[in-house]
């Protein structure tokens, strides 16, 4: 996340990185929360698999974050399809805004299950790459440009 996090920073946007352990996403959500703050003035998000464990943690009852945003969501295990339900049970209870960015031949999430799943994001904005996979390096600063305007666009 160091690339994700120094380029929010240069945006103007506060940003930390935080360290998860190695689990099945849903054993990590208790880390998650206990190094992110949680309040109407906190947005969150991650990566791949950070980013999982952040839409997990931003389902929970109870839980107040201004906006999510997922860069390359692992939607399914490469070529596991079937899986997607299972990995998207959550969305539906995500209250805030979500920002997804995902490259089109993403491996992780087939585009067509990814177009179908973003309706159960309230408020959802999705976000595609052509010819790109599951890294967003190539495309880095566009992705960062767009999480830095809808984090802007959120706080009105």
């Amino acid at each position: 996340m160091a690339p994700f996090v120094a380029g929010l920073e240069l945006r103007g946007i506060r940003s930390v990185g935080v360290d998860l352990p190695k689990r099945r996403a849903e054993d990590a959500v208790s880390a998650w929360r206990a190094a992110v703050p949680d309040g109407p003035g906190s947005a969150v998000g991650g990566h791949s698999y950070g980013g999982r464990v952040a839409s997990l943690a931003a389902a929970e009852p109870g839980t107040d974050y201004a906006a999510l945003i997922l860069f390359s969501y692992p939607l399914h295990p490469p070529g596991a399809p079937e899986r997607t339900d299972a990995r998207i049970a959550h969305w539906p209870r995500i209250t805030c805004p979500v920002l997804l960015l995902s490259g089109e031949s993403d491996p992780f999430a087939r585009l067509d299950l990814l177009r179908a799943a973003a309706p159960l994001l309230s408020g959802a904005e999705l976000v595609t790459y052509p010819r790109l996979g599951h890294g967003l390096t190539p495309v880095l600063d566009d992705a960062l440009d767009r999480a830095a305007a809808f984090l802007r666009a959120i706080e009105g």
